[in-house]
């Protein structure tokens, strides 16, 4: 049996549940596949793509998983869901860029010495939907305090995306990423695993909190608060 037989039978079941809600991702994680022995990088590129054919399977989860990025020794670990760096030691962002849902660029380095929320999100998603007022609130109470929100629409039509940020009184910028490019861009530092995924990221350009799941108003408000007070 080959490599590639046996990495694909061991994640048949993922690929199988993703066939009936995302036949896309399922179809390029075979290709992606069939490629041959992966290396360091399409080895992680995978497990980041298996990750999200599982949350297409699922529709979107609202529970906690643990992940390779999370077992380090450089956090300590918070509430279900949660994890939370010890100051000066979260990963760098990377410096993603892409289109927001109004047609204008964007780059995560543009907000460099702010704090950001970035939250990953779809329309679709039960959870978002659930978590999205605190976020919309929490957006307002810190707005004073240079904290800039960013969303990240992940696998969804530009006309849902809009009308979800018009119901819920989101005003603050979404990129659109129907592939999850931005997604697997986080894949060598904090991924989500998960949507809804929220990342807390330093003025200084480091993930200092990642909640997976749905965030609520306290929690989140509690590592925004941190992460505000670690030195720029």
């Amino acid at each position: 049996m080959s490599r590639t037989d046996l990495r694909e039978r061991a994640i048949a079941p993922v690929i199988t549940g993703a066939m009936a809600h995302s036949p896309g991702w399922a179809g390029r994680l075979r290709a992606h596949l069939a490629r041959g022995r992966p290396g360091p990088r399409r080895a992680a590129t995978v497990v980041v793509m298996a990750a999200a054919a599982a949350m297409a399977a699922a529709g979107c989860t609202g529970s906690a998983q643990n992940t390779p990025a999370s077992n380090s020794q450089s956090f300590v670990a918070g509430s279900t869901g949660t994890t939370v760096f010890k100051a000066g030691t979260g990963p760098v962002a990377p410096a993603v860029t892409g289109v927001a849902l109004s047609g204008a660029k964007l780059s995560l380095t543009a907000y460099h010495g702010r704090v950001v929320v970035m939250n990953f999100w779809g329309s679709w998603c039960t959870p978002c939907r659930a978590e999205a007022p605190a976020l919309a609130q929490l957006a307002r109470k810190f707005a004073p305090s240079s904290v800039q929100f960013l969303g990240v629409d992940i696998r969804d039509s530009p006309a849902s995306a809009e009308a979800y940020m018009r119901d819920f009184g989101i005003q603050y910028p979404s990129l659109n990423d129907p592939g999850d490019q931005i997604a697997l861009d986080f894949r060598s530092t904090v991924p989500p695993a998960g949507v809804p995924t929220t990342l807390v990221i330093s003025r200084s350009g480091r993930i200092t909190g990642r909640v997976i799941g749905e965030a609520s108003y306290n929690g989140l408000k509690a590592l925004i608060t941190q992460a505000a007070a670690e030195p720029s």
